[in-house]
């Protein structure tokens, strides 16, 4: 079994179900007109909450299958990175508890995927 193949179960699990019922219950579009075009990015807002949540369904498959796993990743990595910034930065750090949509799990995401495309650690050649 491979090293990281529960990581990249779970990886792909949470991106899959984290964008897939948007699709279904006009989440995306609701994030792409009642936020994105609300915070400057009109009229380009669904366009873009579509290409992420699709670029979270290709990542959660190349995970699984195991291909493109960097790719997958710096993809994913720079859309949570967006996502502090944008959204979950000015909320602080805690998710539930000590506060609320903060940014300790988009944190814990892009130290999972940077382990799943790093297993060995990062060294000078596969960089």
């Amino acid at each position: 079994m491979n090293a990281n193949l529960l990581l990249r179960i779970a990886m792909a699990i949470i991106l899959l179900t984290h964008s897939v019922s948007g699709m279904f219950n006009n989440g995306i579009n609701d994030f792409g007109n009642l936020f994105l075009n609300q915070i400057g990015f009109a009229p380009y807002g669904v366009f873009l909450a579509w290409s992420i949540k699709l670029s979270h369904v290709v990542a959660a498959i190349l995970l699984l299958v195991n291909k493109y796993i960097k790719l997958a990743g710096f993809v994913t990595i720079f859309v949570l990175i967006m996502g502090i910034v944008l959204v979950h930065f000015q909320e602080g750090w805690f998710v539930v508890g000590g506060g609320r949509n903060g940014v300790e799990y988009n944190f814990l995401l892009i130290i999972v995927l940077l382990a799943i495309m790093y297993p060995n650690g990062v060294k000078k050649n596969n960089l």
